[in-house]
């Protein structure tokens, strides 16, 4: 029989190692999965790698796991907000190390990673900073930037609601990156309000299949959007 409920945020993220590289979706607070990224605070691995689309909100979430010296490196598109302030600190000091990605171009990377493509060629970028050092193009008269797919040991994504063979849907804003990030990385783990008997999901309401989720457990929410 499949299942791949997990009791606890705990035994979820038990064997995340030092140095892997984690997606946590989330757009800010929206869809972050908080309590998993409490869970992976306490279980203890450092040296990690973090694919996210920001840097941290205030001091919960993703701005604890960086205040707690857990992370070596960030790879997202919007590093610095009002409440940026762990990260600020961080890489000021030279404590953290930052790739800066287009939003666009993280999303596309990480479907890449998701469909199995090399590598892909986008315009974003050319021109700029971001494109130092990387292949270039012209294609039908535009040029272009080679980009590599970001692939995970892990990723970290909050749902609605799941199955025990891991089917998932979401709740509005939340959706953002989860679905894009449980294609990419070789384990997903899901962290939902509710865990229902396999058939009541609606098949046309399955953003993810189980297939690409290896672990769910049901959380209580901490009342961001889910």
């Amino acid at each position: 029989m499949i299942d791949k409920t997990r009791a606890s945020a705990a035994e979820a993220v038990a064997d995340i190692h030092d140095g892997a590289t984690v997606m946590i979706g989330g757009f800010g607070t929206a869809g972050q999965p908080a309590e998993l990224i409490d869970a992976l605070i306490e279980q203890g691995a450092r040296e990690l790698t973090i694919v996210n689309n920001n840097a941290g909100n205030g001091e919960t979430g993703l701005a604890a796991l960086l205040a707690a010296r857990r992370v070596r490196k960030i790879v997202c598109s919007f590093p610095r907000q009002s409440d940026s302030q762990v990260f600020d600190a961080l890489y000021r000091a030279g404590d953290i190390e930052l790739e800066l990605v287009p939003q666009g171009n993280l999303a596309l990377r990480i479907q890449s990673a998701g469909a199995g493509f090399g590598a892909v060629f986008t315009p974003t970028g050319f021109g700029t900073l971001l494109a130092e050092g990387k292949e270039t193009r012209e294609i039908d008269g535009r040029q272009y930037v080679l980009e590599y797919p970001i692939r995970a040991d892990f990723a970290l994504i909050k749902a609605h609601r799941a199955d025990r063979w891991g089917n998932l849907v979401y709740r509005k804003t939340a959706r953002n990156f989860g679905p894009i990030m449980a294609t990419a990385a070789r384990c997903t783990i899901a962290q939902v309000s509710e865990i229902v008997a396999l058939g009541e999901l609606d098949p046309e309401a399955v953003v993810t299949p189980g297939i690409f989720v290896k672990r769910v457990v049901a959380l209580p929410q901490n009342g961001a959007l889910q």
